[in-house]
């Protein structure tokens, strides 16, 4: 299912409260905080445009990174989304932020 999706799913998510859905069970309440495509990471031209999506959460949480599920507009819940921790560099230190990238 991970090849479906695209930049624009993230997209209409934008600025909305969404759930990360956590390996252990929990869920993480997070937005989307930009979605940003890479066209220099393409492999092809008909292969799907390379984008990461930036997020940060609600809360303060103890989760740094692994798979993760999110609800997309038009696909449902997608699982196994690699989530990263980002350092919060000058940011809200009461929030944490993370990256997906997908290539």
């Amino acid at each position: 299912m991970q090849q479906q999706v695209n930049g624009n799913h993230f997209r209409q998510l934008l600025g909305t409260p969404t759930l990360l859905y956590l390996e252990d069970g929990s869920e993480l309440p997070v937005i989307i905080d930009s979605v940003e495509d890479t066209p220099k990471a393409r492999l092809s031209a008909s292969s799907r445009m390379p984008f990461g999506v930036a997020l940060s959460s609600l809360q303060s949480t103890p989760f740094v990174d692994g798979l993760c599920a999110i609800d997309l507009p038009g696909l449902g819940r997608t699982a196994d989304i690699y989530v990263s921790r980002t350092p919060a560099l000058e940011r809200d230190a009461s929030r944490a932020y993370f990256y997906i990238t997908f290539n």
